[in-house]
Order: C-alpha cells, then structure tokens, then sequence
C-alpha cells in the first residue's frame, strides 16, 4: 500500500474541499497540501450545476435574512463573485441576469416594502417595483392575457443578481491552486477515506490503495462530515436530516430570477423560477424540499450511513415532533411530498409555480430528473431545536468538520477563509493578508457573527 505525508489534507471534492485548497494554496506558505474526492471527478454532487438553483446569494432578495446576516453575507458572496469574474471571466460561469424578489397579496406586498426601505442603504441597486413594473420587467410575472393579474403585487429588483456554475467553479478552484509556485498539490479522485486515526504528529488516513499521514486534516463531505465526525467522537450532540431538493423545468419564461416571500418558520428558500446557465432555453423552479433517509441522493447505499448519524432518540423524537405540530410545518412537508409524485407532482405543483407565473398550465411542466441535491440540515439533541445555519466542529485539536455551510456554494470561501486562519493558527503558518486584501478588497481574517438563516440549495 502506497504511503504519502502532507501538511494538510482536505476530504472532498466539492466547493467547500477546493475552495479551501485554493486558499491555502495561494495565501499561506503551508507547502504540502492534499485533496481526496471518493469519486471519479471533482463537484460530483451538491456543487454541480444541475444540483442546486445557481444562484449567488446576497441576503438582498432572501427574506428570512435579518439586515445583519445579509450585511455578513453580501461581503461572504463577494469573494466568490470576485473570484469568479476576475480569474474565469468567463459568462458560461457567472452571468449577471438580475434577480427580484416577488409579493403576491397585501401581506407579502407589505413585507417587501418594508424590506426595500430597511435594505436599500446595504444594497443601493435594490429598486422597489410595483405591478406595472414587474410587468415592464417580466410580462409573464405580472401579466394575464396581456392584463396585470388580480392580486397587489410588489417586488424588489436587483440588477445586480448572478448565475454562478459551482461546479465550473469549483474546478477553477482546483486550477489556480495547481498554480501556486513553490507548492506540493496533489489531487486523488476515486479516493475514499476509509478510516481516519489520530497519531502523536497529526492523523492518518485510510483508503483503499494508500494511507496519508497529514498534519492537519479538514473533512468538508456534505451530509457525510457527520457520520464521518461521530466515528471519531465528535459531534454527539448533533443528528442529520438530510433534505433534497427537486426541480422542474418549464419553457423559457423568465429573464431574471424570480424569489417569493418565505415562511420564517421554515429553513428553506420558497420556490423560485431561474434561468438556468445549463440550459438557456428552460426556465427552472424549485426547489421543493424533501427529507428522505440517505445521504445522497439515487444512492440507496448511504441509507445505512443515514441509520448511523441520524441517532434517533428522546430528544430528536422531541424535535420533530414539536416541528410537526406546527400547522404551517406540517402543511410544507406533506405538500412537498406530494410534489415528488408521478402524475400528482406536477399538478401539485403547478399551484405553486403559479405564485410566479399565474398563466402556467400543467403541461409547461417537466420534471428535472437528475437535478437535485442534498443539504445536511441538522438538530442540535441537547437543546432540542432545528439547526437553522452553518455547522462546523473545531476544537482547535488538526480535525475540522464543515457541514452546513450555509447559503452553500456561496459563502464556500468565506468558510475556507475561516479555515484557512484556524489551520495557520494551529499549524503555525504565516497568511499572505496583504496579498488576499488585494485580490478579494476583503481582510484575511473577520469574526464570524453567530447568527441563524435558512439554507438555500
């Protein structure tokens, strides 16, 4: 068995392993890094482009975001735009189409206006529309039969909305740290970590066909960090529920994309309608969301996996109880259930597709199949509740576990970022901060606020 040393090694690779690996690459003088992905490419799950809504999330158009988290992050989004344009360049990637936030009904009209004035000093592009705005923006939004619809109507507009292909990113991610001058970066796919040991100088990883002796090892495996964190006694307190996402496509209908209000209740974005980067020629909504007991998705093999880090109990029987009990929860998860039925589904939810575009017929819709992924939402035992944000394990000890991080794709170098300080600090590495204030116009290092926000796949 073939045998290899690093100074850090890195499990996973998705956006959260890579982006990570590109930090430490380019903005540390750590010398030796190591990334392992189980399967034959990089981004093969959650990061693609076909399994999650593309969208490069600001806290602009995200209403169950307080003016705090979106101020954390619009900053955490910037680097990943930063990135994007500066080094790929490239508008398969990232493209600027606009994005808007839509109430329908005198509420939801009041919330969005509400929103506008508290949200307009953090975001001076935000733009409040009313009816005919929408209409003049989006025709098939606001109209019917070439009049507007029945319903109040307001939206806030964004110019500034993009589209970002993580996965493409997440490759680009890899690129540039093959770049750095002076590094040892290596790159195993089809490289699973089978068992992983605490040694006197670090750890020691098990695969199939090598073991790695690492200084310091970061485990970002989507819904797999759990299980992974619990064999080696980590994280008792926290059980997984992981929760997928559906979409459908329908023709061509939107220019921008197109939010609803969200339930405060709920820690999942609201169905939205989105050009799709993957396919110019649909428009995409979703994502419905469903809890299903595997960790990935069509791979009925991780249900076992699932058994083991779910860690059913008195206190997580306590949480989903307390969770079923509230009407509107209840409601949510019986009706996106039903979304996932053949020849039911797409009428279901047809009804909420017409929220945004009210002329919708049953035969627009066409389910997606192979679009979708899986957010790891996790319960916290002791304190019985629902984790509503980011999730990661340091005890300052050459292990790091990320599971949540939350909104995703967007905020995955805002997270190496805090990585990359936490593995300098416990290593003893220096950090380029001038180099990394250049390139981003970001500090190095910023305190992460403690704060809650739904997830958005």
């Amino acid at each position: 068995m073939e045998r290899s040393n690093c100074d850090v090694l890195i499990i996973g690779g998705g956006i959260s392993g890579t982006s990570l690996l590109y930090l430490l690459a380019r903005y540390t003088d750590i010398k030796s890094l190591c990334l392992i992905e189980k399967y034959d490419h990089l981004d093969p799950l959650n990061s693609n482009a076909h399994n999650n809504s593309q969208t490069l999330h600001e806290g602009d158009i995200e209403t169950n975001y307080s003016l705090e988290k979106a101020a954390h992050v619009k900053a955490a989004s910037g680097l990943t735009k930063t990135f994007a344009l500066k080094v790929l360049k490239d508008d398969t990637i990232i493209r600027r189409y606009g994005k808007m936030l839509l109430g329908v009904g005198d509420d939801e009209v009041a919330k969005v206006t509400k929103r506008h004035a508290e949200f307009k000093e953090l975001f001076p592009t935000i733009e409040l529309l009313d009816a005919q705005g929408i209409a003049d923006l989006e025709p098939n939004v606001a109209l019917v039969d070439g009049s507007l619809r029945e319903e109040p109507l307001a939206a806030i507009f964004n110019p500034e909305g993009y589209a970002v292909d993580y996965g493409k990113v997440t490759e680009g991610y890899v690129a540039e740290a093959r770049k750095a001058e002076g590094k040892d970066v290596d790159v195993h796919l089809s490289t699973e970590a089978k068992h992983i040991k605490k040694v006197d100088d670090g750890y020691e990883v098990e695969c199939k066909d090598r073991t790695i002796h690492a200084r310091f090892v970061v485990v970002s495996a989507g819904a797999h960090s759990l299980l992974i964190a619990q064999k080696m006694g980590y994280g008792d307190n926290l059980s997984v529920m992981p929760v997928t996402g559906s979409f459908y496509f329908a023709p061509k209908v939107l220019d921008r994309k197109v939010y609803t209000v969200q339930n405060d209740k709920l820690p999942f974005a609201a169905i939205h309608g989105d050009p799709d980067l993957t396919a110019p020629d649909k428009t995409r909504f979703g994502p419905t969301a469903l809890v299903l007991p595997v960790l990935e998705r069509h791979n009925a093999k991780t249900a076992w996996g699932f058994m083991e880090s779910f860690n059913f109990d008195d206190d997580v029987a306590a949480v989903l109880w307390e969770l079923m009990k509230d009407k509107d929860i209840h409601n949510f998860v019986y009706r996106n259930l039903g979304y996932e039925l053949p020849y039911y589904g797409k009428r279901s939810f047809l009804k909420a597709a017409q929220k945004i575009i009210p002329s919708m017929k049953a035969h627009d819709l066409e389910f997606a199949k192979g679009y979708t992924g899986i957010r790891p939402q996790l319960i916290e035992k002791k304190e019985r509740r629902l984790m509503m944000g980011a999730a990661k394990i340091d005890q300052s000890d050459g292990i790091i576990f990320n599971m949540t991080p939350s909104p995703g794709a967007t905020s995955a170098l805002d997270n190496a970022r805090e990585d990359m300080n936490s593995i300098a600090s416990q290593l003893g590495s220096t950090i380029d901060s001038a180099g990394f204030t250049e390139f981003f116009d970001e500090p190095a290092s910023v305190e992460q606020p403690e704060m809650t926000g739904a997830g958005h796949l």
